[in-house]
C-alpha cells in the first residue's frame, strides 16, 4: 500500500514539531502503541498538546464523554 502523507497531514493534529513520523501513520501508531499511548489523532486539541496520550488519560476522556 501505498502512504498518503499528504493527505494524513491534513487531519494531523500532532503538535510535537521534531516529529519524523507526521502524515506517517502507520509509524505513529506503531511508534505509539509500543510506548503504550495512542497518536495524538486520538485526542481532543487541549488534550493533545499536553503530550499525555497514555491509555489512562484516553480511558478517562472516554469516561467523561470527550471522546
Amino acid at each position: 500500500m501505498e502512504c498518503q502523507q499528504d493527505k494524513n497531514l491534513a487531519s494531523c493534529n500532532c503538535t510535537y514539531e521534531p516529529c519524523d513520523k507526521k502524515g506517517i501513520c502507520c509509524d505513529c501508531l506503531n511508534y505509539h502503541l509500543n510506548m503504550r499511548q495512542l497518536p495524538g489523532c486520538c485526542f481532543p486539541a487541549e488534550v493533545e498538546k499536553t503530550w499525555d496520550r497514555s491509555f489512562e488519560t484516553f480511558a478517562k476522556l472516554v469516561q467523561e464523554q470527550k471522546v
